[in-house]
């Protein structure tokens, strides 16, 4: 069965083609388009499709509009109500719906010869479900939170021989992803983008105003939680975007973040219950994305496993709507599920911009030497990856020992400074410098640093002592793990600062030219370009 996924609805488009029970290929339409989120998430904007990322997923499998089976949209326009109705202030959702129902006209323009009869409709949540459930092989219990679907901020499930029992919705407004959301607008930032910024803020405050929002946010005791009206000025002035982040902005952060955790980790114990005690939580939606709050429903909840999709957001709703109509789980085995070019026409790339190259007998080890002696490396390598972390596809790399690290690596991404740096580490070194869920390899989960590695590696230890960790592991990533490996040769430390291939405000870059025009724009000492390397010494030479 050929089914193709599309997310368009609300933001973060993207496609998603499985064949036969195989994820062929997904990607972001940010990728093709550079237009971060692939677009606003406002009314007059859900006709956009993500046409390029649509149609590069049928020729990466060597299929036409017309070979496919079903096209799965995940947004069901006939479960919605109006706005109104639903207490939210939203005068245009009508022309979202009305954009909805039209989605199957609009996808056979976007892709002639599709037939529209194919297309169906997969309920916001459900898509959201099963991209988590029917990722992993075995029956789970599974928790949607996000900003909203048609009618509900929030679905706990279970799945069972593939099939999933929906077991409670939270009907909006109350929706912990919308309360985020205000949250973000409310501190300056970019609200539906910039969630994780509030979070990273977070850990720089103290939850002063926590037992407010214990009374304004609280479950129910039925699997559900009310969220209350807030007056956020009453507890913190609004900040504009290029206004002074003051120490009550950092508390704001900080009591919100700690009562999100504490009611997501009420609803999963419920969940765990009304599911029957499976051991494995699955997780999606973007507020899944919340690594902290993973963490701690790892560490305090019921199950014994808490496995979070990678592409937790939006994006992995198309994803989810595929696997929601062949109804069959199909493991995921790798978040590298984008583009990726062969080593001939990168070095036809690397000749056409008149880079000077090398083909070194190891890229890891070239790229470990530039680490070890304080360089920046940026890393290009194989296809890219499906969600919003880079995961050593796509990366920037740098020395997580020298405590200047992160300020360097925010300028060079044009970041404020209040932002962590991840690290990655070799998965058998692990257990020696973290605690936390193991394995981590998509970095959806933050892990205490153990003391005595804090002053080895300040620059991926954040303030709260903390560290949103990728583990790497040699069967799935052979040549980060050899990068790695050579590294702590040189300098023995085990763990190297993984950040993603992008500037502020910008899409991870995908294509080769945009790796060497980040490259030729910023301070970066080596471009590992598959197996080639450009040295900014020799590149730039005056």
């Amino acid at each position: 069965m050929r089914v193709l996924g599309v997310n368009a609805i609300f933001h973060d488009p993207a496609a998603a083609l499985v064949v036969d029970g195989r994820v062929v290929a997904a990607a972001e339409e940010e990728r093709f388009s550079r237009r971060k989120h692939g677009k606003r998430p406002v009314p007059f904007a859900a006709w956009e499709l993500p046409e390029l990322a649509a149609a590069w997923c049928l020729e990466e499998a060597g299929l036409r509009p017309d070979d496919l089976d079903a096209v799965a949209y995940s947004f069901d326009p006939g479960l919605s109500r109006d706005a109104k109705s639903l207490g939210l202030d939203d005068p245009w959702d009508h022309l979202r719906l009305d954009y909805a129902r039209r989605a199957p006209q609009f996808l056979a323009a976007a892709l002639p010869g599709l037939d529209p009869a194919i297309v169906r409709f997969v309920p916001h949540h459900v898509a959201h479900a099963a991209s988590a459930g029917l990722s992993v092989p075995e029956d789970n219990a599974v928790l949607v939170l996000d900003g909203r679907g048609e009618v509900a901020g929030h679905l706990a499930g279970a799945y069972r021989g593939g099939e999933l029992s929906v077991l409670r919705t939270q009907e909006l407004p109350h929706s912990l992803g919308l309360l985020y959301e205000d949250l973000t607008r409310h501190l300056g930032f970019l609200h539906s983008s910039d969630e994780y910024k509030v979070m990273a803020l977070a850990s720089y405050g103290k939850p002063r105003f926590l037992s407010l929002f214990r009374e304004l946010v609280r479950p129910t005791g039925d699997g559900g939680f009310q969220v209350d009206r807030i007056d956020w000025a009453a507890m913190a002035k609004p900040r504009g975007a290029s206004e002074e982040m003051t120490d009550t902005h950092a508390d704001l952060a900080s009591s919100v973040q700690t009562r999100l955790e504490e009611v997501i980790l009420d609803l999963a114990r419920w969940t765990y219950e009304a599911a029957g005690a499976p051991p494995t939580l699955t997780m999606a939606g973007g507020t899944a994305l919340n690594c902290v709050a993973n963490a701690r429903i790892a560490a305090e909840g019921p199950f014994e496993r808490v496995w979070v999709q990678p592409a937790a957001g939006d994006s992995g709703t198309a994803l989810g709507a595929a696997l929601a109509v062949t109804g069959e789980p199909v493991p995921f085995g790798t978040a590298a599920l984008g583009r990726g070019w062969s080593d001939e026409a990168l070095e036809a790339e690397l000749r056409r911009a008149g880079l000077p190259y090398t083909r070194p007998a190891s890229i890891a080890e070239e790229a470990a030497k530039v680490l070890a002696a304080n360089g920046i490396v940026a890393w290009y390598q194989g296809r890219s990856e499906y969600g919003p972390r880079a995961l050593g596809h796509r990366s920037l790399l740098a020395h997580p020992g020298d405590a200047d690290t992160q300020t360097r690596m925010n300028d060079v991404k044009g970041r404020e400074q209040f932002r962590p740096i991840a690290p990655m580490v070799r998965a058998e070194r692990f257990a020696d410098i973290f605690e936390g869920v193991y394995p981590s390899p998509y970095m959806l989960f933050v892990h205490n640093v153990r003391p005595a590695w804090r002053d080895r590696i300040p620059a991926v230890t954040h303030v709260d002592g903390t560290a949103r960790v990728q583990t790497v592991h040699q069967d799935s990533e052979p040549l980060v793990a050899a990068m790695l490996a050579e590294f702590e040769k040189l300098t023995g430390l085990p763990v190297v600062v993984n950040t993603s291939l992008n500037t502020a405000g910008r899409p991870m870059v995908d294509t080769p030219r945009e790796a060497m025009e980040l490259f030729g724009s910023a301070p970066v000492d080596l471009l590992a370009l598959g197996p080639f390397a450009v040295h900014r010494g020799k590149a730039f030479a005056a």
